[in-house]
């Protein structure tokens, strides 16, 4: 006799396959240049994954820590105190992760109940509003503008109710390459002043900023330092997403909160990879060389299409180039997306994925972490479209 069929109620029915998964697949398939996927096709500095190996030889091959090991967080409180003036105590303030998803999905977890409000800024990564229903919170959106891709702050203050519990921030902003002025973070710090609103900033691409701009890190600014969680990452910063490797701050009663979630959904990360980055770290220009080394590429990438008849929108961070195509055609970008890897082999993001109601505003998103052979012929293929 068989058993009774299982009833399965999924806690993200609409959830299907990313977007990164079908596009990467197709690539793979037809052989195209893959600028899709947000991560580097070349190797990591040769000193850090000698100093990771030394590490495993040495010995550092069980748990760390559960928050961490305590040098690499005291040398990630200097950092931070370094760069943007705040201090976040290493012992209570500071976890290592494995990798920024988890950390935001933690902070997601540790904090947002059945019924609570998110605030997602449109287009937003895909990870944010998952985490969200899967804990039972209602993801609030609030859209950037088609192509400035600029926050309007009235907007913003008139999706606030008695139900927000949490704003999502994320800045240099993936997908779009803008990033988040300093009058920005002062009208988020005016609006939320006097509640009781979690601030969670992801600014895992916090070192790769452009045309001498300046990180404007919610650390900068106290009243917001007093209630946001910080997700950083390892793996942006040197190469390494396959690492999986991170860190989030925050003051003391929401890291307490996090890590109640954290020690039981990783409980720790690799400990031969934090006792090489402490180390690695210690040399500041490892991660304040990378505005130079990567406006290098944005530059050589953009120069290369100037003959094209793509619009160039403006790129301010992160390693990722928004095109306009819409004096090339006007299909659906999803349908251009895939249309450019099955008839001209080259793979990108379509950017409707991460908009409110898909919104198509004609851009496609093209990764430029990549060697200047592959821009090069990338380029090539785009200038004959």
């Amino acid at each position: 006799m068989s058993s009774k069929k299982l009833s399965i109620t999924s806690k993200l029915p609409s959830v299907k396959t990313t977007i990164f998964t079908s596009i990467g697949q197709l690539a793979k398939k037809y052989n195209a240049i893959n600028l899709s996927q947000g991560f580097p096709n070349f190797n990591p500095d040769f000193v850090l994954l000698d100093k990771v190996t030394k590490a495993m030889q040495n010995g550092y091959n069980q748990y760390a820590p559960m928050a961490g090991d305590i040098n690499l967080r005291e040398t990630i409180s200097h950092k931070i105190q370094t760069l943007y003036n705040q201090n976040y105590n290493p012992e209570t303030e500071i976890t290592i992760t494995a990798g920024a998803t988890q950390a935001i999905f933690t902070a997601i977890t540790a904090f947002v109940s059945l019924g609570d409000e998110v605030i997602v800024i449109k287009p937003a990564y895909d990870s944010y509003e998952p985490s969200i229903i899967a804990n039972g919170g209602i993801p609030v959106h609030v859209s950037l503008s088609a192509k400035t891709y600029k926050i309007d702050w009235d907007v913003f203050k008139s999706k606030i109710t008695s139900k927000t519990k949490m704003v999502i921030i994320n800045t240099p902003h993936n997908p779009t390459g803008t990033i988040l002025t300093k009058e920005d973070m002062q009208s988020l710090e005016k609006i939320l002043f006097n509640t009781n609103i979690i601030v969670l900033s992801d600014e895992v691409y916090e070192h790769i900023i452009f045309d001498n701009e300046i990180h404007q890190s919610v650390a900068r600014f106290n009243n917001l330092a007093n209630r946001s969680i910080i997700c950083s990452s390892f793996g942006k910063t040197f190469h390494i997403t396959g690492w999986k490797i991170g860190y989030c701050v925050g003051p003391k009663e929401l890291m307490n909160e996090f890590r109640k979630t954290h020690q039981f959904n990783v409980f720790s990360t690799h400990h031969p990879s934090q006792i090489a980055l402490t180390s690695y770290l210690q040399n500041e220009e490892t991660y304040n060389s990378l505005p130079t080394f990567y406006q290098k590429k944005r530059d050589f990438f953009v120069k290369e299409l100037e003959g094209s008849k793509f619009k160039i929108l403006p790129c301010k961070g992160t390693y990722f180039q928004l095109l306009d195509y819409s004096n090339i055609t006007q299909e659906q970008d999803v349908s251009f997306a895939e249309r450019l890897i099955k008839e001209h082999k080259i793979a990108s993001i379509p950017i409707s994925v991460f908009n409110e109601n898909n919104r198509d505003d004609k851009v496609l998103r093209f990764c430029f972490a990549k060697t200047e052979d592959i821009l090069l012929k990338a380029s090539e293929i785009l200038n004959k479209l």
